[in-house]
């Protein structure tokens, strides 16, 4: 195989980033087709990333035999059935998070992608992929930090995107705060301690925008994590950083700690003015993690070319929607509840 032919599905803020990297920045790929029912979305595709095809129809796109591979960033909602599909078709594919919004349809969805072990299923935990994290990593695998005993997370939105969301969750399911955003929280963790999470306990507030409450959605909501070797983690997300994007990542342990992005940063640049000293920040999901969404692509690339399974599995995604779930449910009815670890890889 020369080039993998990629379609991709969905042309949103985030299909639009996989979709520029796919066409200009993974060796060994063609972004050859892409899926968007908005025909201001397939012309861009056409006219901006020189695509050979556009499709309204994800059906009739995964039946193109010229395609080897299928990029699913699309809503949540459809990835299970969009996986199904691209799977049955023979097709290698790469799904973005969540892998689904119901633990027992991404259970049959781990058994189709387990009935085809020559093709290749990747799920989008981008932050794998970050230069930070991957030294964190290193650094808990070496011991450098000793036992793990705590991991502390943020994961807070840029506040202009917070009206346009709530107009968005007025009439859509978001899957919560929890599922929608901290679930690359909740991978970090099993990720970094290489262990489950047990019991949740969370809460909410909704204080910008009190009409959230109408619809069970949360502009800012925490979660004390409970892991199977009863060592702790605590969540924190919202949707209302006014100063940008903000992601930070502690972890402590018996023999020290680190902090990853104390401060989101967008540069190296110091800014001394009337207002003081100033750091720039980054101000989107995008321009945070964009190395790491390219390394995750050009991965995906090499495990079609190299026949290799990658690291991330349709079982991580099960276990961290398990998990943010077990948060939604915790905040709706105020209590402790456990999460069930009893599920196979």
């Amino acid at each position: 195989m020369e080039n993998v032919k990629v379609g991709i599905v969905g042309l949103g803020r985030l299909g639009k980033v996989h979709a520029k990297n796919l066409a200009n920045l993974v060796p060994n790929c063609e972004l050859y087709a892409a899926c968007s029912l908005v025909e201001k979305e397939r012309k861009f595709a056409k006219e901006k990333l020189n695509v050979t095809l556009t499709y309204d129809s994800y059906e009739d796109m995964v039946k193109d035999p010229n395609i080897d591979a299928v990029f699913i960033v699309s809503p949540s909602g459809f990835h299970c059935q969009q996986i199904k599909l691209a799977m049955e078709n023979g097709k290698h594919v790469f799904s973005e998070k969540p892998l689904g919004l119901d633990v027992e349809e991404i259970k049959e969805t781990q058994k189709i992608i387990q009935e085809h072990p020559d093709q290749i299923f990747m799920l989008g935990f981008m932050r794998r992929f970050d230069e930070s994290y991957r030294y964190a990593k290193e650094m808990v695998n070496k011991g450098a930090l000793g036992e793990i005993t705590l991991i502390r997370c943020y994961g807070i939105d840029p506040s202009d995107g917070l009206e346009s969301f709530v107009k968005f969750a007025m009439n859509n399911n978001s899957g919560g705060l929890f599922l929608d955003m901290s679930i690359h929280d909740i991978d970090l963790i099993r990720w970094l301690s290489g262990k489950e999470i047990s019991k949740v306990w969370a809460i909410g507030k909704n204080t910008a925008y009190p009409q959230l409450d109408e619809v069970g959605e949360l502009e800012t909501g925490a979660a004390l994590l409970r892991l199977s070797d009863n060592s702790m983690a605590i969540l924190v997300a919202g949707r209302n950083a006014r100063h940008g994007y903000h992601v930070e990542t502690e972890i402590i342990g018996t023999k020290g700690m680190l902090r990853v992005a104390q401060i989101p940063e967008k540069n190296l640049v110091t800014v001394m003015n009337d207002d003081g000293v100033i750091r720039p920040c980054s101000q989107n999901f995008p321009e945070r993690f964009r190395q790491a969404f390219v390394d995750e692509a050009k991965e995906f690339i090499n495990c079609i070319l190299e026949n290799r399974q990658p690291e991330i599995t349709a079982f991580d995604g099960l276990q961290s929607t398990k998990v943010a779930l077990a948060c939604q449910e915790s905040f709706e009815k105020d209590e402790l509840v456990e999460v069930n670890n009893n599920d196979s890889k």
